[in-house]
């Protein structure tokens, strides 16, 4: 009895040093997750710059999550224009797209990214359509010329996009070395505006961008 008990406690401690040593091993990973990237985006005039979308790619080699499709992801219809203005989604992922207005709507693209067409549908009617391929995707009505909207489709679990005050926090970015990118559907060039960044361990690090927007054409439901 007296052997079975010593032999119980030996593999209890044993137990006890292993799992200590996992947890040890994993900690730097938990650690890695835990950085947050704050940023601001700016106009050349100091004013802040909401609907942004501000990416980060890890260097090679850094550990980063896999990117998975996420839902429910939607845009609707409503009072004659598309809401969100911008919406950033996963490649691979589904958006929604009902039409909440009295009247019938008819969505397109002609985007590379994506091309598609959601012929004439009417109140409370639904139509999905999978966006398999990163980019730009704009989006309108073929009804009504001033309905507008924006897909950007990221090959990256680390975006989104900024809020009303031009701020967005990237959340459980790898530490280290890494690409930031930032787009606006009225970004001059139209091409994102690249800068490296250096991600902490843990923590947060705030940056502030500074985008040349075009002036924004005047759309329907606008203040």
């Amino acid at each position: 009895m007296q052997h079975r008990l010593k032999a119980s406690q030996r593999g209890a401690r044993w137990r006890h040093a292993w799992l200590a040593g996992l947890l040890a091993a994993l900690a730097p990973f938990t650690a890695a997750r835990a950085a947050d990237l704050v940023v601001t985006v700016v106009n050349p005039a100091g004013r802040p710059v909401p609907d942004a979308v501000v990416m980060i790619y890890p260097a090679a080699g850094s550990p980063r999550e896999a990117v998975r499709p996420t839902g429910p992801l939607v845009i609707e219809q409503r009072d004659m224009q598309f809401r969100p203005f911008v919406l950033v989604v996963p490649v691979g992922s589904e958006v929604a797209f009902p039409n909440r207005d009295p009247f019938r709507h008819h969505v397109y693209s002609f985007s590379p990214a994506k091309v598609f067409e959601l012929k004439l549908y009417g109140h409370d009617e639904t139509r999905t359509v999978r966006f398999d391929r990163p980019g730009v995707v704009a989006l309108g009505c073929n009804i009504h010329d001033d309905m507008s909207a924006f897909i950007r489709v990221v090959d990256t679990p680390y975006a989104a996009k900024t809020d009303a005050r031009g701020v967005v926090t990237i959340r459980n970015a790898p530490p280290g070395r890494a690409s930031l990118a930032a787009w606006h559907p009225y970004l001059r060039g139209g091409r994102d505006l690249t800068r490296d960044a250096a991600i902490p361990a843990s923590g947060a690090q705030a940056l502030k961008l500074v985008l040349d927007l075009k002036p924004a054409p005047m759309r329907h439901g606008d203040y």
